[in-house]
This record gives C-alpha cells, sequence and structure tokens, in this order.
C-alpha cells in the first residue's frame, strides 16, 4: 500500500501524515525532507541557487525514488501535485489524498508560521490572503484529481478515523 498526502502548505499534510501512517502501519516519507536530506542543503537554498525550475525536476526524481519503496506514505509538498506528470503518477502508484482546508484557516496557521515558510515570510495579511487564494485556484484542479478529498480542519481522533477508512476504501476500490 502506498499513500500520497497532497494540499496546500499549512494544512498539516506531515502532522496528519505521521498519524496516518501510523493508524495504517506504513513508514512516513515527507518529500521535502527526503529531499533537504538527499541534497544536503534546504528547499529555499535550491530555489534561491537553482531556481524553481531546477527544484521541480529534482522533486520530480525525488517522489519516484520514494514511490519504489512499499508499504509508506509520502507527504508531498504543497506544488508536488501541479508539475510534470506528478498527480498521474501518484494516482498509478496508489492511493492519493487531498487534505482542504479553506484559504482563511490556512491563512491563520501560516502567519503563526512565516519564519518557516519562506514563500510566504516577507508577506503582510492582505498579501497573504491573496497569494493563498491565487494559489488553491491554480492548483484546485490537481488537487481535485485526488482519489481522497477530505477537510482537514479540526482533524481530531474521530476525524482521523474517518479519514483511515476513506483511504482503505479508495485501496480496495482501486484494486
Amino acid at each position: 500500500m502506498k499513500v500520497f498526502l497532497v494540499g496546500y502548505m499549512g494544512v498539516g499534510k506531515t502532522t496528519v501524515g505521521k498519524r496516518l501512517a501510523n493508524a495504517l502501519d506504513l513508514a512516513f516519507i515527507d518529500l521535502d525532507a527526503y529531499i533537504e536530506a538527499a541534497e544536503r542543503r534546504t528547499i529555499s537554498t535550491i530555489f534561491e541557487q537553482e531556481g524553481e525550475s531546477s527544484f521541480r525536476g529534482i522533486e520530480r526524481r525525488s517522489l519516484r525514488e520514494v514511490a519504489q519503496m512499499d508499504k509508506v506514505l509520502i507527504s508531498c509538498g504543497g506544488g508536488t501535485p501541479c508539475y510534470y506528470d506528478n498527480m498521474r503518477f501518484m494516482k498509478e502508484q496508489g492511493v492519493t489524498v487531498y487534505l482542504q482546508m479553506d484559504p482563511l484557516s490556512i491563512v491563520y496557521r501560516l502567519s503563526h508560521a512565516k519564519e518557516e515558510r519562506p514563500l510566504v515570510a516577507r508577506l503582510g495579511p492582505e498579501e497573504l490572503m491573496s497569494f493563498v487564494k491565487q494559489h488553491l485556484s491554480e492548483r484546485a484542479e490537481y488537487y481535485e484529481e485526488a482519489d481522497v478529498i477530505f477537510n482537514a480542519l479540526g482533524l481530531n481522533a474521530s476525524k482521523m478515523d474517518d479519514l483511515k477508512a476513506a483511504v482503505l476504501k479508495a485501496q480496495a476500490q482501486s484494486r
């Protein structure tokens, strides 16, 4: 079994991913952390030194590397499904899950962790809202291709059980 978590930055892909991987007895891999370890530099540094195009190539290659593993849940970067044929590839390899959240909630979360997010670190409140809405609009078509679309807001134990059940159902249907 392979599960790919997609969604915008700040929706909880890493936090939810660890919990869901544990519930499904899968290994957990954060794709961004994998890239940083393999490249021995941060994503921000890759963007600064080589640009987004180069990063997206590294990301594509890394996604294919980690997808060779069995029994794994991969938490993808926010842009991963939107480039190359990444979303199609993930859907062919396993179950894709879109952790969905409204723009206001995302902005709230990002505004409390801006130092960790170089893309939004310098944006004021109104600019941040505009940025998030624009990105969500551009990425929605990719995110919504996921096998499971799940509202990640207020994800408690009960909702985690619902998410686990949705993933297992999607996996059973894909066989």
